[in-house]
């Protein structure tokens, strides 16, 4: 009697915890870097890139198909991931920072990591952070900018760092501190450097069809661009098997260094496409997502894990779109623009979600969605109601994803260029607050080709994706309509429904025009 006991309990118990575990999916959260919408196949039918993996998720999964980045750069949209909220409210109101740039996420604010975390899930991030950690400093480093080339030293590496990603609710930190191409050249796991970076050293780098070198600065002896990637794949794959085994949810961040520059595939993917190295590093970044995927199903726990795979921005012009375009690639597939701009081209980013066990296989969603809104669908996933002084600008996608009919995620969408040029995309109209691209492409801001243009834009995106018939002049109402809107949610500090929150600092629509620069030192400022 007491072994059948012993043996209903420990069924009961195992029946419990693997209902715990279906309540509680594991999430994986994967982060290109610069993957451009046109870059995966199955997003653009005339892409000369294979993506496979990319295919197969939106085989098992869901595409959305209209999902944009809170920022054209990489810095933040990586603050609206990680807590919901735009970055512009932040005291980031343009660029992006440099791998010795101080915590921007502001000391108390919720994380999605930290609300998992008290959900009882294991959260891990592996990748390139680039929201700013405390390094011990000898001299000053730029606070909200990449640091200057006599600023790299300035550090004293064989310290701990704080405030890094354990300090915003991850328990373990595997990566880089910013972009591959910032300092320092080492891998920091949880609050130190993995070898200390005493060498002097730059990587040899691809831009735009150019070859040349990321910026000099201290080195880990030995490291290799090339092995950053590889690195980061297996090192979330040692996560994915551990918490398999444990049997307890996990959250995995996984933002990789990949495609952004240094343009820089590994050996063994060198030539793949036959195209170009860009192409390579695309193949590659599929790759990983693939043994990511791989992992879960090797593990027996990709039906309970939602996975989603997306881009911090646009593609890079460093990724060298005549080449690319010569061959019959376009990374922005239909859409006008790149990364930095205003333009769709910068912030519209390939989305693809699986969760066997929710979200059935083979759909498409043109439900207009952001980064930001991935807080409030985790914390719709796993049942918790997030607190007003949260994620402000997160809307749950859950709904779409489990096929509910109703209203939309969302009413609409504010997007942000590398020089705080603001746009509200509304249903088919886009308004934006700038004469030009607001970045990198032309009419680049203050240059002779913006002079003289309207300093307001108005598209209607259902009639031209490519943004080349600018309706302001014939549409005063709908310009001062969705003004007011656009005004109103910066005001009231959110975009969600709740208390009106005060920004942390003041937010201008409009930038003053700056001084025209040369176009080679606009791209290199900020990657």
């Amino acid at each position: 009697m007491s072994r059948l006991f012993s043996l209903t309990t420990l069924l009961c118990l195992a029946f419990a915890a693997s209902a715990i575990a279906g309540d509680k999916p594991n999430i994986i959260f994967i982060l290109c870097d610069d993957l451009g919408y046109g870059d995966v196949k199955c997003l653009n039918p005339d892409g000369k890139i294979a993506t496979p993996s990319f295919d197969r998720l939106a085989k098992e999964g869901m595409i959305f198909t209209d999902a944009h980045s809170g920022s054209s750069v990489c810095t933040p949209t990586r603050y609206g991931v990680i807590t919901g909220r735009y970055a512009w409210r932040s005291k980031l109101q343009s660029g992006v920072l440099g791998g010795l740039s101080p915590r921007l996420i502001e000391q108390g604010r919720m994380t999605v990591a930290g609300m998992l975390k008290e959900q009882g899930y294991s959260t891990h991030c592996v990748g390139k952070w680039h929201l700013g950690m405390d390094w011990v400093r000898t001299g000053p480093t730029e606070e909200l900018n990449i640091e200057k080339a006599d600023q790299v030293n300035n550090v004293d590496y064989t310290k701990p760092i704080t405030n890094g990603p354990t300090s915003v609710g991850f328990d373990t930190y595997f990566g880089i501190s910013a972009s591959l191409d910032m300092v320092p050249y080492c891998f920091i796991e949880n609050d130190h450097v993995v070898a200390n970076p005493t060498e002097k050293m730059k990587l040899a780098m691809n831009a735009g069809g150019r070859m040349g070198y990321t910026r000099e600065g201290p080195g880990s002896p030995g490291f290799r661009g090339e092995d950053v990637l590889p690195t980061f794949t297996r090192e979330a794959k040692k996560i994915v098997e551990a918490k398999a085994k444990a049997g307890t949810p996990f959250f995995l961040y996984m933002p990789l260094n990949s495609p952004h520059t240094p343009i820089l595939p590994s050996e063994k993917w060198q030539g793949k496409s036959g195209i170009s190295l860009y192409a390579d590093f695309v193949m590659e970044t599929d790759d990983a997502i693939g043994q990511i995927m791989q992992a879960t199903e090797d593990a027996g726990i990709a039906k309970d894990t939602l996975i989603i795979v997306t881009s911090d921005n646009g593609c890079s012009p460093s990724a060298d779109y005549p080449k690319l375009l010569a061959a019959g690639h376009n990374p922005s597939y239909n859409m006008r623009g790149h990364k930095a701009d205003i333009f769709d081209g910068g912030h519209r980013v390939p989305f693809i979600v699986r969760w066997p066990a929710k979200v059935k296989g083979g759909q498409t969603s043109a439900q207009i969605v952001c980064l930001t809104d991935f807080m409030a669908t985790a914390a719709d996933a796993v049942g918790v109601k997030l607190p007003e002084n949260a994620a402000e600008d997160s809307f749950s996608i859950l709904p779409a994803l489990l096929g509910e009919s109703g209203k939309p995620v969302r009413q609409s969408v504010i997007h942000h260029s590398i020089n705080g040029s603001f746009a509200l995309r509304e249903g088919d109209w886009k308004l934006e607050l700038c004469a030009g691209s607001g970045g990198w492409s032309d009419p680049r801001p203050g240059s002779p080709g913006e002079k003289g243009l309207p300093d307001t834009q108005l598209y209607n995106l259902k009639t031209d994706i490519a943004e080349k018939d600018n309706l302001q002049g014939r549409n005063p109402e709908i310009v001062t309509r969705m003004t007011a809107e656009l005004e109103q949610i910066v005001t009231s500090g959110r975009s969600t429904p709740g208390t009106v929150q005060q920004n942390a600092v003041p937010v201008v629509l409009r930038k003053p025009a700056p001084a025209a620069q040369p176009k080679g030192k606009a791209k290199k400022k900020a990657k």
